[in-house]
């Protein structure tokens, strides 16, 4: 996690700030992180996957490419995720419908 928020932070325009949303887990919470001054952190509040478009991602794996599977070991359900990942990478319009939030783009069009 720190690496990826450093990565962040590397890439924001000089002058400007970056929020990023996250969910509560455990290394998206802990005070071990040490935080840029460009880059800020906003929690979803707990048990709100509705506002956590990524869960929705993950349910569409499971029920599009990971359900019904016995997994005979870790190289299996690796290459099984990775299978699912990508296929789901080739589907961008999916992607852009499973995260979209209507009620998110007040006044926008879509």
């Amino acid at each position: 996690m720190q690496l990826h928020i450093e990565e962040i932070s590397r890439c924001v325009t000089r002058g400007a700030h970056a929020v990023v949303l996250l969910d509560r887990a455990g290394w998206h919470t802990t005070p071990k992180l040490k935080m840029p001054r460009n880059v800020s952190l906003i929690f979803l509040p707990s048990r709100a996957p509705e506002l956590n478009p990524v869960e929705n991602i993950w349910q569409f794996l499971r029920a599009n490419w990971l359900s019904n599977t016995v997994f005979d070991g870790i190289e299996h359900i690796i290459d099984a995720a990775c299978s699912a990942w990508n296929n789901l990478a080739d589907l961008p319009e999916t992607i852009r419908s499973i995260g979209l939030r209507k009620w998110a783009h007040t006044g926008q069009s879509l």
